[in-house]
């Protein structure tokens, strides 16, 4: 599967995730990781639920020698009652503990992973954030997805829990007091002129999220002396994203030094300082290292809304760009697998849970 993505043309990709189910149940997670690195991904994730990383400081620290880049950590609240709810018992404890593990295990790079339910957690996205600001030196993002509602759901329970990503946004502006506005979030594809601009003027291609406008919005957040500013306030991002567009454009029509000096140009909307001392070396070098400074110095905010069969829209299907691989060779959409082909595919390769704890005691004790 892996070798199968890493092939894919005309760019292969370049950042896998490890999920499930719960991928640190596996018996050799790390493992894995090795060979997505041997195999070119540059980013390689690890969904999960933290229990296993709560429990052992060494294995967090054997995922850091394997070359984990982002831990992607399940997190729905700061109290036991969302956990009791949204995943059925008090993970709290357990999320903390993980978290400090992940620190002590020099895993600098976790996401925060919220499943947004109305009624349930949406009073906290202002303490998450808060969570965020004060856990900065290993918290790299805030990703809230808006509860995906697969399987039979009576309407009227549907009902109480649908939130979407407009909500999150005011959810935003409205527990931050004002300091994260609603203008501050842009669509996902706004960042494709950028990464297109700097392959063309570089003779490479990069990974475009080409994204549907409404599957996902994000903002970055600088962190100072415990203090968030948007980077709306450090410049003209409309300005600079149309400035991208030109670039793109002049370097396809053969005007590679025009292209180069509206590409320098672009700083012009962008404030003396922070922001400028970070995005000047990924417009220069375009490379993975160098965003990765930019994102050290920042929490990013964003929402991903993945669909159900209540909301299924054929066009953002279309324009996926976070996908499964599966044994048999497909590489499938997000939200088709949930919503159409899971249940196939786990009834070909799934065994009876009897089966596999008979198969697995071993593992399972050495978990426990």
């Amino acid at each position: 599967m892996m070798q199968i993505l890493r092939q894919n043309s005309p760019i292969p990709t370049t950042a896998l995730q490890f999920s499930g189910g719960e991928p640190t149940i596996h018996k050799d997670l790390p493992g894995l990781i090795r060979m997505a690195k041997d195999l070119g991904f540059r980013h390689v994730e690890v969904n999960t639920n933290g229990i296993r990383l709560a429990k052992s400081l060494e294995y967090c620290k054997t995922l850091s020698k394997a070359g984990v880049s982002t831990i992607y950590l399940q997190f729905d609240g700061l109290t036991s009652d969302v956990y009791k709810f949204t995943r059925g018992v008090d993970l709290l404890a357990t999320k903390m503990k993980a978290i400090e593990n992940c620190r002590e295990a020099g895993l600098h790079s976790i996401v925060l992973v919220v499943t947004l339910v109305k009624g349930v957690n949406d009073h906290q996205i202002g303490g998450i954030i808060r969570f965020a600001v004060e856990n900065f030196d290993v918290v790299r993002c805030i990703n809230v997805q808006p509860v995906s509602l697969c399987g039979r759901l009576p309407e009227e329970e549907r009902e109480k829990m649908r939130i979407t990503i407009p909500d999150f946004i005011r959810l935003c502006e409205e527990q931050t007091e004002g300091k994260v506005k609603k203008d501050d979030f842009y669509p996902v594809p706004t960042v494709v002129p950028i990464a297109q601009a700097i392959g063309a003027v570089k003779g490479k291609q990069y990974v475009t999220f080409t994204a549907h406008p409404h599957c996902g919005m994000a903002t970055y957040l600088f962190v100072e002396n415990g203090e968030i500013t948007p980077i709306t306030r450090f410049g003209n991002v409309d300005k600079f994203v149309k400035t991208m567009e030109k670039v793109h454009e002049e370097a396809q029509k053969g005007h590679q030094t025009r292209a180069k000096m509206r590409l320098i140009g672009a700083l012009r909307h962008i404030k003396f300082g922070l922001l400028r001392k970070y995005v000047l070396p990924v417009l220069k070098t375009g490379s993975y290292e160098a965003l990765g400074d930019l994102q050290r110095k920042t929490i990013l905010l964003s929402s991903m809304h993945f669909m159900d069969p209540y909301n299924f829209d054929l066009e953002r299907v279309q324009s996926c760009c976070i996908h499964y691989a599966v044994p048999d060779g497909r590489i499938i959409p997000f939200c088709t697998m949930n919503s159409i082909h899971r249940q196939e595919i786990e009834e070909k390769l799934g065994v009876p849970l009897s089966q596999w704890q008979k198969d697995h005691k071993q593992e399972i004790s050495a978990i426990a």
